[in-house]
């Protein structure tokens, strides 16, 4: 069984995503216990049956019609991964579910008070993970809880959208349809991408190197339909969000391996957020023109747990960018340059992104 794996680039409108099978139940340890592992397949058994071919609500003149909009699109899409992105040609995709819920998964991630170590999860498959996945959003506040009372920080994040990695058939959701046109076709391109190329244990590598094939997808998607290049504003701003949170990061972890006492470090933390608070206003009023679209996530408590999934999706992106520029632009030279990156041991590959990162 896979774990409930986070899909989207973070950012409080577009983050996390990826999750789980079931039958692989048997091959799992003991270091988990079997009610966890029984809500997975519950809510995996669950999705799959809640599955309908798109072809046949296409088909279907009382279906509504925004629906079918929507399907169609995203069956257009579905057609160029595999037609021009050399991305699988499967089932996945092409079968709709409605959960008649906001999020098919809510993903609990954990650190301890004074540390930016995330808690993992070691599943087989998937290798370790920084959260655990939950069906129900009440299972996932009351494992929330159960680390808190730990004296753990906690982040439960409602995530949209899932993959399997090819272990199942996956839909397309209800949850995913609310999205705009791009940002639909583009997440069938990034997940798409993880059935291509899976390195377990390593997650910058599988994030980014799915978001390089989402960007670039995206990209040539638009100019196939004659549309106008994107404005880079919005990636701009985003781009600039993360910054800031990885900056504050960077300062807790200074904070945290410094020789002060655990009292001074939490006075620190907590002044830390207050600055970081403080960074977002200016940002947002002299960068952005007042634009608050990340005000609700700053208003939360802030806390380490939060920080996790920032960072993880774009770090080796420019380094997959050239790697696509030294294959000339040939998606499947690409995906063959990039899975023997993968098969290099984690110190090898992380020197060969890097040095691929530092090509100009």
């Amino acid at each position: 069984m896979l774990p409930p794996l986070p899909i989207n680039r973070f950012l409080p409108d577009r983050v996390l995503r990826h999750t789980v099978p079931l039958l692989l139940g048997l091959l799992l340890s003991g270091c988990a216990s079997l009610e966890y592992y029984a809500q997975l397949g519950q809510g995996q058994l669950a999705l799959l049956r809640a599955r309908q071919p798109v072809e046949q609500l296409l088909a279907d003149p009382a279906q509504d019609t925004t629906l079918r909009q929507r399907l169609q699109l995203a069956q257009q899409a579905r057609d160029f991964a595999s037609q021009h992105l050399a991305l699988p040609d499967n089932r996945s995709y092409r079968l709709y579910a409605d959960l008649q819920r906001p999020y098919v998964v809510w993903n609990v991630f954990a650190t301890a008070e004074l540390s930016l170590q995330p808690l993992t999860h070691c599943f087989p498959i998937a290798g370790c993970v920084a959260y655990r996945g939950y069906y129900q959003q009440g299972r996932a506040r009351g494992a929330a809880a159960l680390l808190q009372a730990d004296g753990l920080d906690t982040y439960v994040a409602g995530i949209e959208a899932y993959s399997t990695l090819g272990w199942f058939e996956d839909p397309i959701l209800n949850t995913m349809l609310r999205w705009n046109d791009d940002r639909l076709a583009a997440t069938l391109f990034h997940e798409l991408a993880h059935q291509q190329l899976y390195v377990p244990d390593d997650t910058a590598f599988n994030e980014s190197f799915a978001s390089f094939v989402e960007h670039e997808g995206l990209r040539q998607w638009r100019l196939s339909r004659g549309l106008p290049t994107q404005d880079d504003a919005d990636e701009r701003q985003r781009t600039q969000f993360v910054e800031l949170i990885l900056a504050s990061r960077e300062r807790l972890q200074q904070l945290y391996d410094s020789p002060l006492d655990d009292n001074h470090k939490r006075a620190g933390k907590a002044a830390e957020f207050e600055r970081l608070r403080h960074d977002y206003r200016e940002a947002r009023d002299r960068d952005w023109y007042g634009d608050g679209r990340y005000d609700a996530w700053m208003a939360a408590p802030l806390n380490n747990a939060r920080l996790l999934p920032f960072g993880l999706y774009d770090h080796w992106v420019p380094a997959f960018a050239n790697l696509f520029r030294q294959a000339h632009g040939d998606w499947p030279t690409f995906y063959a340059r990039a899975k023997a990156i993968g098969e290099q041991p984690a110190t090898q590959r992380q020197a060969t992104l890097q040095a691929l990162q530092n090509t100009n």
